[in-house]
């Protein structure tokens, strides 16, 4: 992605704020602290994040986050200038910065007192319980300042603690915002110094592309790379997400525990990845130690590295005594995308890390881009101006494209055609998708995770991606937004993204699907007898997900949360009724990745194998004549290089599996 300059960024920044905030109806540093956490949970800095906003003396946060596996607690504060118009206007000093993380140092002090003066249902109770409990178990604790100001502290404080539990500082200026959403990545790449250099074996190979090393690590070093950069460490590459299952192997922990000494024998090491590296050679020109690497990633062995990690933070245990093996491959960036898939598919350890997608290079995301940046907009006023939805395939697009308008005038032209408003990313589209899906449990547990629970869904069945099917997203998307707005009108609070998803969800379960998607897209909007329902049914549901003596956060992440709303009564008006399909809105699957699979399948059985199956059939009269027949067809196509047909292949394979449980088998023939 090309470098957008800063001031761009900062006028694409506080447009994007401003009309967010207004959408939302919440306060302009609010909205900003929402959409950097947004981003940087996508990077996997943070996770499980909740923004909720308390002040008095002495204290000011705007939220915290608890890490997957609970030992770290962020607290988020943030310095936002809203008179900034220029990058470097005003400065966030170093006095600044020490004052805001003071503040959330004392708002962890008072939590339990501020708990105690607010009644349970509001947001700041909600905020203290949440703080309190992940601090509970927190074995660290990360302060994270946002500012839209241009930071001139120099160094962050240096760690410290409270009670104990190590306390340190990150900073999100300005500046480091700018660099992350603009520099290609999705996290800045991690470098790793090795002090003494680590012996290696590297070996020599064919193609400059890539090559490959070999080194033993010390456990402990492993574990702390993954307590500083966590999921970043797994990322994988800047455009791919990974699900990646952290949790603690007890086969693994049973040998950190009682054989260390043993665990280079027993465990299979972890495969990484990194795009440079700088080494320490001999004579001759081999190289024979790491001194540096950058851009890390472990593409195998998420289970070892966190279990790791585990058993020096959680048990205690000193790793002095363990050694894991690595096999690092250095892959230029330009074939990250190529290559290390390939590792992390072909790499058959113990522990592998599971691929989701490819996320912005998914076919799907590809295809939809395509598509969808192709479709007009119907006119919505008496101007009779089309316009164009943006989807975001890769972050920072809308600005990029905003950004090669030099003048205003330009500028202005493409932002008519291209509305903000009608701007939307991957983790919107899942969100519009899986609302509609009646997965509102998945919704509610973060930008993150309800995406690669969509991609998990939409690799398992992949819709064809077409015209119909991206107006229809879209038109899932006004919903939302519509079923959004009736939220707010019903103060929600700081729950009405969870209330709206439940709304959608709990609409759709009760209309069977049956909402005219294609009318939404038509006339851009959705009528006035869906939002009359609408305005009936989201306090029925508000009742079911801010229910009292709940933490509403962790409630409406469960599946129960959402089998309690999918049994309330409502009955659905009789406006609405009139509107409604005969039929469920239904999506063409797109069944060419299945298809592929069964040729291959039918390949790998051989001809041999296809004219013995006809042959035997024909002594035994065991399957019907069509049946006998396909079999010999199949074998001679295969032979002669003809066509196989997706429909032949189905029903070949089916007689297959027929002939071998009535007693075929290739070698009696």
């Amino acid at each position: 992605m090309a470098e957008l300059a800063l001031h761009d960024y900062v006028r694409t920044l506080m447009n994007d704020i401003q009309s967010l905030a207004e959408n939302e109806g919440a306060s302009i540093p609010k909205t900003f602290t929402r959409r950097v956490l947004e981003q940087l949970e996508e990077a996997g800095v943070v996770s499980n994040s909740h923004v909720a906003y308390h002040q008095e003396h002495g204290v000011v946060v705007y939220g915290f986050g608890v890490s997957e596996d609970r030992s770290t607690l962020d607290l988020y504060t943030t310095e936002y200038d809203l008179a900034q118009g220029q990058p470097g206007a005003d400065k966030l000093t170093k006095g600044d910065t020490a004052k805001a993380y003071r503040r959330l140092l004392a708002f962890l002090r008072k939590c339990g007192t501020i708990r105690n003066n607010h009644p349970e249902t509001t947001e700041v109770h909600e905020l203290c319980e949440g703080v309190e409990k992940a601090l509970a178990d927190a074995v660290k604790i990360r302060l994270f300042l946002f500012s839209n100001q241009v930071s001139t502290a120099g160094a962050l404080p240096e760690p410290t603690d409270l009670n104990g539990v190590p306390v340190i500082h990150e900073l999100w200026d300005l500046t480091r915002l700018h660099r992350h959403e603009t520099s290609g990545s999705l996290s800045e790449p991690i470098v790793v110094d090795f002090d003494p250099p680590l012996s290696c074996l590297s070996a020599e190979s064919t193609e400059p592309d890539h090559s490959v090393t070999l080194a033993v690590l010390p456990g402990a070093l492993l574990a702390q790379l993954y307590d500083d950069h966590r999921a970043r460490l797994l990322e994988l590459n800047v455009r791919a997400f990974l699900q990646i299952r952290t949790g603690v192997n007890r086969k693994i922990r049973e040998t950190l525990l009682k054989r260390p000494e043993r665990f280079l024998a027993y465990n299979n090491g972890i495969t990484a990845t990194a795009s440079e590296a700088e080494f320490v050679m001999d004579a001759n020109g081999n190289c024979v130690a790491i001194r540096q690497l950058t851009g890390l990633q472990i593409v195998n062995g998420g289970q070892t590295t966190a279990t790791l990690h585990h058993v020096m933070k959680r048990d205690k245990k000193d790793l002095s005594e363990v050694r894991v093996q690595m096999k690092l491959s250095l892959v230029a960036p330009e074939h990250l995308e190529e290559i290390v898939p390939r590792i992390s598919e072909y790499s058959n350890t113990q522990n592998k890390v599971t691929l989701v997608d490819f996320s912005s290079n998914h076919r799907f995301h590809v295809d939809f881009e395509r598509v969808s940046r192709a479709l007009w907009a119907p006119a919505t006023d008496e101007s009779g101006q089309e316009t164009r939805w943006f989807y975001e395939r890769a972050r920072g697009q809308y600005a990029q494209e905003e950004a090669k308008h030099v003048t205003v005038p330009a500028r202005r032209k493409f932002r008519a055609l291209h509305p903000t408003r009608q701007r939307f990313s991957k983790a919107d589209l899942a969100k519009y998708v899986n609302s509609w899906n009646e997965l509102p449990h998945l919704v509610s547990r973060g930008a993150q995770k309800n995406f690669n629970e969509f991609m998990e869904r939409t690799k398992k069945e992949p819709p064809v991606v077409d015209v119909s099917f991206c107006k229809r997203v879209i038109a899932m998307g006004l919903l939302f937004k519509a079923v959004d707005a009736v939220a707010k009108e019903h103060e929600a609070g700081s729950h009405k993204a969870l209330v709206t998803a439940y709304t959608m969800a709990r609409l759709c379960s009760a209309t069977e699907k049956r909402i005219d998607l294609d009318r939404i897209w038509r006339e851009q909007g959705v009528s006035p007898a869906l939002v009359a329902a609408v305005h009936d049914l989201c306090p029925l549901v508000m009742e079911r997900v801010i229910a009292p003596g709940k933490h509403v956060t962790e409630w409406a992440k469960s599946s129960t949360c959402w089998e309690d709303v999918s049994r309330l009564k409502w009955d659905i008006p009789e406006e609405l009724s009139t509107e409604l399909l005969a039929q469920p809105v239904e999506f063409t699957k797109d069944t060419s990745e299945a298809e592929e699979q069964r040729l291959a399948d039918v390949r790998a059985i051989g001809a041999e194998e296809w004219e013995a199956l006809g042959e035997w059939a024909r002594q035994t009269r065991n399957l019907e004549p069509s049946e006998r027949q396909l079999a010999t067809v199949i074998a001679t196509r295969l032979r002669t290089g003809g066509d196989i047909t997706a429909t032949q292949a189905a029903q070949v394979l089916s007689v297959h599996e027929t002939a071998i449980g009535i007693g075929f088998s290739p070698a009696v023939i």
